[in-house]
């Protein structure tokens, strides 16, 4: 299949890389466009714009944020300035009100979008081990759905509505942050008493909470391993933003988004942008003392 994909940071790269071992004709644009060249050399077709990336039956972009989204989406050389009747797979984690504005902007220019956000972080998207979380029309779906085996361990089909897999990735984020939080805290408490931190890491992972999400940022906040970042902490607040934004629209109060949101703030200010956002817990460990 001929697949346009814009976005080549640390995750796009390892999921448009996985398209072309998967055997599809992959035209990549990125904005700076030296990230293409390793891809380039492997087989893929450099794209001028992202309108030229979208000369193919689907394009993907995988972006920042939702400026980032609307700007190679709508702006100008952008995905809906190529002709109509391509399919838009969005992998970036954006607001529910742009999911929206997007799915309606390509029903009017005779395609499809569909929502496909992610769960791995960029080693699990370099090795094809995503969770994709889908949400679109079911011809849609069923015509990207090669491509997304080609990327992830599994798909989870969420709906006809490309914003409810939006939704449901950022739950999923208010969640793993939220274990972020708790781990480094009963971190603090364990260490406080004179209980080494890989210790009971050990026993919750071994009783009640092995479950990936603690074994992952369990060994992260183990060994410290906050730079590089796989997943930065502004972006991180962004996505914290968005879902305080879809619980403002839905009138659901979390109290424990504002922790966690504060918790955000406090952190890039005192360590900087770059760091991991799973580095919140320098900060919970400084305020204990640690």
């Amino acid at each position: 299949m001929r697949i346009g994909f814009v976005g080549l940071g640390r995750m796009g790269e390892g999921i448009a890389r996985n398209l072309l071992k998967a055997g599809h004709d992959v035209l990549v644009w990125n904005r700076s466009a030296d990230k293409a060249d390793t891809l380039v050399a492997d087989g893929a077709t450099r794209a001028a714009t992202p309108a030229e990336a979208a000369r193919a039956e689907v394009i993907h972009t995988m972006l920042a944020d939702d400026h980032a989204v609307a700007a190679v989406t709508f702006g100008p050389d952008g995905i809906l300035s190529a002709d109509p009747g391509i399919i838009h797979v969005s992998h970036s984690t954006i607001s529910v009100k742009l999911a929206e504005g997007l799915t309606q902007a390509h029903r009017d220019h005779g395609g499809g979008f569909v929502s496909a956000p992610v769960f791995g972080r960029p080693a699990a998207a370099a090795d094809a081990k995503l969770f994709i979380v889908a949400g679109g029309g079911a011809e849609a779906l069923a015509k990207v759905r090669p491509l997304l085996d080609a990327i992830g361990q599994r798909t989870f089909e969420i709906g006809a509505e490309p914003s409810q897999a939006n939704l449901v990735k950022l739950s999923g984020n208010f969640m793993i942050m939220s274990v972020i939080e708790s781990l480094a805290e009963a971190m603090a408490l364990a260490q406080r008493g004179g209980v080494d931190k890989a210790t009971l890491l050990e026993v919750l992972t071994g009783t009640l909470f092995g479950a990936p999400i603690y074994n992952t940022y369990g060994g992260l906040l183990i060994g410290g391993e906050f730079r590089p970042a796989g997943f930065v902490a502004p972006l991180g607040l962004k996505d914290m933003n968005l879902v305080a934004e879809a619980a403002g629209t839905s009138g659901v109060p979390m109290p424990l988004l504002s922790l966690v949101r504060d918790r955000l703030t406090a952190t890039i200010q005192r360590e900087g942008a770059d760091i991991d956002w799973s580095g919140i817990a320098k900060v919970v460990w400084a305020d204990a003392g640690l």
